[in-house]
């Protein structure tokens, strides 16, 4: 098995730091992106990040990633609430996913409660800022490992 793990960030992530700070935090997505990386071979895995804001290319993105890595990290934004397409797209390449949030979002709007994603994913981390895309690498790490 590949010990590389993809971190997929879906729509206005590429925003993060300067997009409302008080909901989503000062860290920009590079920062995450480089935490990522240090955390990933700190747990002996290869991290690759990516960013789109178009639906489409996640799915694509999604596809590739069967043979190529052991897992998903994904923060599909907007479309976690509204994507069936990125749902099945998961489903589709049978990896583990992880999914992130920065904002608790059972804590926001009620449109924000419901998750496609959480319904093919391993588990969720949200509410704890940037630092849980690191946790959702070691919880990913440690899913491998069983």
């Amino acid at each position: 098995m590949t010990k590389s793990i993809l971190v997929l960030n879906g729509p206005n992530l590429n925003l993060l730091g300067t997009r409302d700070p008080k909901v989503y935090g000062k860290v920009t997505l590079a920062e995450i992106e480089k935490d990522c990386i240090l955390r990933g071979k700190a747990l002996g895995y290869q991290v690759e990040c990516r960013q789109s804001n178009h639906e489409g290319q996640l799915v694509d993105w999604i596809h590739e990633a069967k043979g190529k890595f052991a897992a998903i990290v994904m923060n599909a934004g907007a479309y976690t609430h509204t994507s069936i397409a990125l749902m099945d797209a998961i489903t589709s390449v049978e990896l583990p996913v992880a999914e992130v949030h920065l904002s608790n979002i059972h804590k926001r709007e009620t449109f924000r409660h419901l998750s496609y994603l959480s319904k093919v994913s391993v588990g969720m981390i949200c509410g704890f800022g940037a630092i849980g895309y690191q946790l959702a690498l070691e919880a990913l790490a440690d899913h491998l490992a069983a």
